[in-house]
């Protein structure tokens, strides 16, 4: 059965293994020209696909940064922004990036903004899997406890810039961090303030 915002809200936790989820296809210029199933969007050559990622900070300017489950099927065990996924069929970016954001790490943003797209090609040498994505950015403030679900996020962090460097250089990251970062960076900079280095 696809899902959707309803059946997804009908369905457990866990989900199906046979559950089909449905991503919307995008020409160049975003525009929405179909679905596809989630799997076979991703598989090489990869299908051009709406997806979004989120940076959320604390207030002293850290940036938060989560560790992908080891049993996800795509970029398990590596590190990655703070949420990042695909809005359902005739879902707003905007919804899917706060729904998101609360089903894996149990908070919802605050301040949430709109930061931009970016459109990129990365291959996942590791699995195969292609991201082709037009992805629409969102940048806002974390102000109450995590409670990350396991099945989603392995490890939560909060970093610097200057920490990011380093933890960047040290660990595995996901093929399009840097590219979805560089993208966001002026608006984090406008949300961080010039203290934080951004």
């Amino acid at each position: 059965m696809p899902i959707t915002p309803a059946t997804a809200a009908n369905s457990s936790a866990g989900g199906s293994a046979a559950e089909e989820i449905l991503l919307e296809l995008v020409d160049e210029d975003g525009n929405t020209i179909g679905t596809a199933e989630k799997l076979s969007a991703h598989q090489a050559p990869g299908q051009l696909h709406r997806a979004f990622s989120v940076f959320l900070f604390d207030e002293q300017g850290r940036l938060l940064l989560q560790r992908r489950a080891l049993g996800k099927y795509h970029s398990p065990g590596v590190w990655s922004n703070t949420c990042c996924g695909h809005p359902y069929p005739d879902e707003s970016p905007f919804a899917a990036a706060a729904r998101r954001t609360y089903e894996e790490l149990g908070v919802s943003p605050s301040l949430l903004a709109e930061a931009g797209t970016v459109r990129y090609n990365h291959p996942d040498p590791a699995s195969g899997l292609v991201e082709q994505e037009f992805n629409h950015l969102f940048v806002g403030m974390v102000q109450a406890p995590l409670r990350p679900d396991p099945e989603e996020v392995g490890e939560t962090a909060f970093v610097t810039s200057a920490e990011l460097l380093v933890r960047h250089e040290e660990a595995p990251f996901s093929a399009w961090f840097m590219t979805v970062l560089d993208a966001a960076r002026p608006a984090i900079k406008e949300l961080t303030g010039p203290a934080a280095d951004w």
